[in-house]
């Protein structure tokens, strides 16, 4: 087998991360075709393909490639480390950091706390990502996740996770419609939802009384848009609800209110980086401090 270049290895890391040659030739300001052909050297180093386009035009790591992409990840690690040590720069909180959560959390929680963030740390630059799926913190897709659940037993060791707290819900209407607000129809998840906890809290009240209404969605900031917009009742995290205007607390009865857990996931490469850390603890303050 040839010498693998470490600086080849950044370039199957920039495609892995970018999803094709361009978008990674502009995180390393080189030109695609030079992308291209340095993640052919590696290839033809591997005597393996590292990637094949997908029908939507990315590239997508084949199995060999997962296989050095991982390996490459420990060697980035190792290298950023030595760089830290040396140059002193892991103590500086500057650089970027990616964050995914649920929408309704990164738009109406995070978005707005953002300011105190910034103010203190000027040189971090925050990318929020509002999504709802899971996305996959060892191929970087985002450093910090925040998610709603415990994290399965397949993530294993390649990622570490931590509960930060316990996020509350209630059930709420327009306050337009407050003293009508028992008569309101049950505003829902849709049926690939249905076993979130907050949704079966929602279906088993709507059975007692009420009924669903006629609208499902499959996101809580869709939700609170039906509660504002008058379409009936629903159950919303009070973090969010309490402070959105046009909407009250309603009573909901003698059932027990659901609660989900917080989770901060992070890369086990990531989390001793001081911007990493700077990050997580904004999160934790914003989202547990946030609703006492």
């Amino acid at each position: 087998m040839h010498a693998i270049d470490w600086n080849d290895l950044q370039y199957v890391l920039a495609v892995a991360r970018d999803g094709g040659y361009a978008a990674a030739g502009r995180r390393l300001r080189a030109d695609p075709t030079t992308v291209a052909r340095r993640v052919r050297a590696i290839e033809s180093a591997l005597k393996a393909k590292l990637f094949e386009r997908a029908t939507d035009g990315q590239m997508r790591p084949t199995q060999a490639g997962e296989v050095a992409i991982a390996r490459a990840e420990i060697v980035e690690a190792e290298i950023g480390g030595l760089g830290a040590v040396v140059e002193g720069i892991e103590a500086a909180v500057t650089g970027s950091v990616r964050v995914t959560s649920v929408p309704v959390l990164v738009n109406r929680i995070l978005i707005p706390a953002l300011p105190s963030l910034l103010a203190r740390y000027p040189d971090l630059r925050i990318e929020l990502i509002a999504e709802a799926r899971d996305l996959n913190l060892s191929r970087r897709d985002a450093d910090i996740a925040v998610r709603l659940a415990r994290p399965g037993d397949a993530i294993g060791n390649r990622v570490l996770a931590r509960r930060i707290g316990m996020l509350r819900y209630a059930a709420y209407a327009s306050k337009a419609c407050k003293d009508d607000a028992r008569k309101l129809p049950w505003v829902t998840y849709e049926d690939a939802m249905a076993s979130l906890p907050q949704a079966q809290w929602i279906d088993d009240a709507a059975a007692r009384g009420g009924g669903l209404a006629a609208v499902a969605v499959n996101d809580a900031e869709s939700l609170l848009q039906c509660v504002q917009a008058g379409l009936g009742r629903s159950m919303l995290p009070c973090i969010v609800a309490d402070h959105t205007a046009g909407i009250v607390r309603i009573d909901h009865g003698d059932a027990a209110l659901p609660q989900r857990e917080i989770w901060t996931l992070t890369h086990p490469d990531m989390r001793h980086l001081a911007r990493v850390s700077a990050v997580l603890a904004w999160i934790e303050a914003t989202l547990v401090d946030g609703d006492k």
